[in-house]
């Protein structure tokens, strides 16, 4: 690599470093996963905090699930007091 070409990477690490500081108030961390969103990654702000689209649709889909869980749940309960009044017979 002549002098250059060294000069010329510099410069346009400069000019990235400059961009990145002009967008960083547009990039947000998903508080859930960690990730940095900006344009390919959508973001969402839920009270104070970011939150990113991939991570919206587990919350979504485990939601969804929600009454399915809560009715294993009550079964379980359920069980638990079945089988504990069986052994107290």
């Amino acid at each position: 690599m002549d002098e250059k070409d060294m000069i010329k990477n510099i410069i346009e690490s400069m000019k990235m470093d400059l961009y990145v500081e002009a967008r960083i108030s547009e990039m947000h961390v998903c508080a859930l996963c960690g990730r940095i969103g900006y344009k390919e990654l959508p973001m969402k702000k839920i009270g104070e905090k970011w939150i990113c689209i991939d991570c919206l649709r587990e919350l979504k889909e485990a939601l969804d699930s929600l009454e399915e869980w809560e009715q294993e749940i009550a079964l379980q309960k359920e069980f638990r007091k079945d089988i504990g009044k069986s052994f107290n017979q």
